[in-house]
Formats: structure tokens, C-alpha cells, sequence
């Protein structure tokens, strides 16, 4: 089985050479090696985001792997994103994120 972070690559990936111009995001809080702390993106904050190059049309895309589940926060991010006029979904493969970005 795929790891999220390998089929997060490969999705950024495929997206790219098919018209989107994507970023990871980290989410949360994070400790440094020396001691500080790090705030990402809000808890919940999809892996993906970026846009289509040919509309601007915002993009962002949660990854999960084939047993992968959604979080609560990541639940409740997304139902927010599903109530803007921004391409939202959660891929487990490249297919998946194509079929996301093509509003299919």
C-alpha cells in the first residue's frame, strides 16, 4: 500500500503537467528541533492547494490513502470549502485529483 506522502507527490505531480499549479500545505502545530514553535495552516487545512492555470479557479484536495480516514477538523474544513466556488474533493489517487480539478 501506498504511503499519503507518495501518492501526495505523485498527485502534485500529475496536476502540475495537466494545467494546475499546486503546494503542499503543513497543518497544525509543530515543535523545532530547538525548542520553538512552528503554526501551519489551520488543523483540518487540506494537503493540496493551489489553482487551475487556465480560470484561476482555487484548488484544494485532501489525500488519503486506500484505508485512510478523515479527521473531524478535516471534515469540517472541507464542508466549509464544499459551501465556496473553489474545486474541492479527497483523492486516493492521481485519477481521482484529475477528476477533482476537472470538475467531474
Amino acid at each position: 500500500m501506498k504511503s499519503e506522502h507518495e501518492i501526495q507527490n505523485e498527485i502534485r505531480i500529475a496536476l502540475s503537467q495537466n494545467g494546475c499549479t499546486m503546494f503542499r500545505a503543513n497543518a497544525g502545530q509543530v515543535t523545532t528541533r530547538d525548542g520553538r514553535q512552528f503554526y501551519g495552516m489551520p488543523k483540518g487545512y487540506p494537503d493540496l492547494s493551489g489553482f487551475r492555470n487556465v480560470d484561476g479557479k482555487a484548488v484544494f484536495i485532501e489525500v488519503k490513502n486506500e484505508k485512510g480516514k478523515l479527521r473531524p477538523e478535516q471534515i469540517t474544513f472541507g464542508n466549509f470549502l464544499k459551501s465556496q466556488p473553489v474545486l474541492y474533493g479527497v483523492a486516493r489517487s492521481v485519477e481521482e485529483a484529475l477528476a477533482i480539478v476537472n470538475n467531474e
